[in-house]
C-alpha cells in the first residue's frame, strides 16, 4: 500500500503558544482571521474586552459555513448580537479557546469544510 501525506488547500497553522499563531511556518503575535479557502488577514482586535459586532463583519463576505471563534486562552463567549448577521447568514459559529480552534480548523480544514478561524491570540 502506497501512502502519500495529507496536503491541505488552504493555509495550515503549525504551531501555536502564548501570544503567537503561526500559519505555513510564519508566526504571528496579532489576532487574525484565517480560512481554509486561503483568506488571511490581521484581525485589528487587542483582546476580549475590545470586542465589537462589526468585528465579525469581513466574514460574511466569506465563503463559509462555519467559524471557530478562539477566545484568547480561556474560553469566553461573543454576545449573541454580535453573530447575529451570521447566524442570519446561515453560518454557525462555535467558541473555544484559542489554541483549541487551532487544532480544530486544521482539521476541518483537512476534511474540505469551508471553515474560518476568528483567532485572538
Amino acid at each position: 500500500m502506497k501512502l502519500q501525506a495529507d496536503r491541505m488547500q488552504g493555509p495550515t497553522i503549525t504551531g501555536y503558544g502564548e501570544g503567537w499563531v503561526a500559519v505555513n511556518g510564519e508566526a504571528s503575535h496579532n489576532s487574525m482571521l484565517l480560512s481554509s479557502a486561503g483568506h488571511r488577514v490581521e484581525w485589528p482586535v487587542a483582546d476580549f474586552e475590545s470586542l465589537q459586532a462589526t468585528d465579525f463583519e469581513i466574514l460574511l463576505a466569506w465563503d463559509i459555513e462555519l467559524v471557530l471563534f478562539g477566545s484568547g486562552s480561556r474560553v469566553r463567549f461573543p454576545h449573541p448580537q454580535w453573530l447575529a448577521a451570521l447566524y442570519a447568514k446561515r453560518i454557525g459559529v462555535e467558541t473555544m479557546d484559542t489554541q483549541a480552534a487551532c487544532r480544530t480548523f486544521n482539521f476541518l480544514a483537512g476534511e474540505g469544510r469551508k471553515v474560518a478561524a476568528a483567532l485572538l491570540v
